[in-house]
């Protein structure tokens, strides 16, 4: 193996950073409460679900609770794969869908309960050495202390995506001002 060279072939000279552990998300508070949970002796996957938590919160139009997952992971010894893709709703029987030759594409009958929650569970379950859930967080997550206190720095990409709602507001306001007038 070559040494590590320093000249850079790009114009951006950011240096590498070199560390046991690292964190990298497209959102700064984000990889701060994935690094919060390694300082806590969490192991990787708690680092993992804590930035995803927090995504849900800062950068709410890319990530969500109501979304599926999927997950590939060593555990040291065996590659591990975790497929939380939504489950039917319980009430929904083989009966429901007889007669159909494939399964419906739109509305309420192809729709699957998400299953994200699911697999942040059955992770940290199996490979957190955290807890998932502290009894009296308001938001009944461990993770992701102070992050929704600190959704007004949202940063570049979460202001961009919420920038248009805000907007449509506002023109919506000024049409019914308009129209009263």
């Amino acid at each position: 193996m070559k040494p590590f060279d320093w000249q850079f072939p790009y114009p951006s000279q950011r240096m590498p950073i070199l560390a046991r552990n690292c964190v990298a998300t497209s959102q700064p508070l984000a990889a701060q409460a994935g690094l919060r949970m390694l300082m806590k002796g969490g192991s990787a996957v708690d680092a993992v679900l804590a930035t995803a938590i927090s995504l849900t919160v800062l950068e709410p139009t890319s990530n969500g609770i109501g979304s599926d997952a999927f997950a590939i992971l060593w555990d040291g010894k065996k590659l591990q794969g975790l497929n939380a893709s939504g489950r039917s709703p319980a009430a929904w029987t083989p009966d429901r869908f007889k007669g159909l030759n494939a399964m419906p594409q739109r509305g309420w009958d192809s729709v699957t309960v998400p299953g994200a929650i699911s697999a942040w569970v059955e992770l940290s379950r199996k490979y957190g050495k955290l807890p998932f859930v502290r009894a009296g967080d308001r938001l009944c997550v461990a993770r992701i202390h102070g992050v929704a206190d600190h959704r007004a720095t949202l940063g570049e990409a979460g202001a961009r995506a919420e920038r248009p709602a805000r907007l449509r507001g506002s023109i919506h306001a000024e049409r019914t001002r308009a129209a009263a007038g």
